[in-house]
């Protein structure tokens, strides 16, 4: 239970949260099916230039904001979830059948419509405003999110397509997509993820048709916020919903494992995030792997059918080799999250963790030093000290030229 409870986010809908204009009904009959037409891998994205940025097919005029970079650029269309075989297509499809098999609207068809081909790119509305994230809230910042401009951006999740499935008529969906988010680098973190977001709505007859004395009961109150609910909705309400919500992550996760508002609805939303399931379903060490294009490591998941069974067998262990960097900061807007992108810019996929080793502050002149430790390590190769050194020279004098630290090399 306690690893149910990590996978799972609730939301719970506010009659005010979308135009009351707009009338959320049953899903159409047409729409009950996966939408597979995913971006195409072969269609590049181009680096940054000094104007403008080409990302799947369109042009995107940078500003301050923008702050994405070529190696995150080379990895939007690679799809790995749509990928036939791949460990985080399984997964993605293991839930699918799932929600297919066991949640059915009245005339037998699936109730959940999956979108999994959904463009990463979206608006900075999409994001945040859609979702009533404030201006002002720390998720927004440059530090944490890669930025095309200040209007778009990649999706650091698939929440930002909520909005308008929701308002395209469905009341229940999971929508499936990478997403992107700048990050600490070790074996369980990139910059670049997948996550399943699903979401169900209930209007008032839904959610108590089964109680008893149901009649009466109500979605919405005029009240008062609590650590429980919301301020419009009524106790009732939330404890049903909260108890859907239960038991369809309980189900889910014992089938895989073994034992945005509404006008005038309710609603739970969940995340699932694909790589961490994989990694406990299939032994799977570091996330790097998923993007690994080694025979060695993909031939492992090719199998019958989506349900069989699979133990990563680990490639040959090669040696890490560890440098450390250490600078003085240059003023109070030194992040991290900049050094971490930097690193991942230059190293890529041969860096496999950095810690913050050490945080001095100069007791007369009052500077801040950072000592970083860098390990590198290949995952299907042994890397060599030459190499491994032309790669730390290059990431020491990029920090001092694109972050202005004063180097202690």
């Amino acid at each position: 239970m306690a690893m149910l409870w990590k996978f799972m986010r609730v939301a719970k809908y506010s009659k005010t949260a979308l135009s009351s204009k707009v009338k959320v009904r049953g899903i159409p009959t047409h729409s009950r099916h996966s939408s597979s037409k995913s971006v195409p891998s072969d269609f590049g994205a181009s680096a940054p230039c000094s104007n403008t940025v080409e990302l799947l097919g369109k042009s995107y005029p940078q500003d301050d904001y923008s702050n994405v970079t070529e190696k995150i650029l080379s990895k939007v269309g690679k799809n790995l979830h749509n990928r036939k075989h791949h460990p985080l297509w399984l997964i993605k499809e293991q839930v699918k059948e799932h929600f297919y098999k066991h949640y059915l609207g009245r005339r037998g068809t699936p109730l959940f419509s999956v979108y999994d081909g959904l463009s990463p790119v979206v608006t900075v509305q999409q994001n945040f405003d859609s979702l009533l994230i404030p201006q002002n809230h720390a998720s927004r910042r440059k530090e944490d999110n890669y930025y095309l401009n200040r209007d778009h951006m990649l999706r650091a999740h698939t929440s930002a397509h909520q909005w308008d499935l929701i308002h395209s008529g469905l009341d229940a969906f999971l929508a499936v997509g990478d997403v992107y988010r700048r990050d600490t680098i070790d074996n369980t973190h990139y910059p670049v993820f997948h996550q399943m977001e699903g979401v169900r709505l209930f209007s008032c007859h839904e959610l108590f048709s089964s109680i008893k004395d149901g009649e009466g009961l109500q979605l919405f109150e005029r009240g008062h916020r609590t650590a429980h609910k919301q301020e419009c909705h009524t106790m009732e309400a939330v404890r049903l919903v909260e108890f859907n919500l239960k038991q369809v992550l309980t189900k889910l996760m014992t089938h895989i494992f073994g034992d945005a508002g509404a006008h005038d609805k309710i609603g739970w939303a969940f995340g699932l995030g694909l790589e961490r399931l994989a990694m406990i379903l299939y032994d799977i060490p570091d996330i790097r792997l998923f993007w690994s294009e080694d025979e060695r490591f993909l031939k492992q998941f090719i199998g019958p059918h989506i349900w069989h069974k699979v133990k990563f067998q680990p490639l040959s262990r090669y040696p890490p080799l560890i440098n450390d960097i250490s600078f003085w900061l240059p003023s109070e807007t030194y992040s991290q999250n900049d050094f971490y992108d930097l690193v991942r810019t230059i190293g890529g996929d041969l860096i496999e963790k950095v810690v913050l080793l050490d945080e001095f502050a100069h007791p007369k002149t009052k500077k801040v030093s950072h000592c970083y430790r860098i390990i590198y390590r290949h995952p299907e190769r042994t890397l060599t000290q030459d190499e491994v050194h032309r790669i730390h020279q290059a990431i020491e004098e990029s920090a001092v030229r694109e972050l202005g630290v004063e180097g202690r090399f």
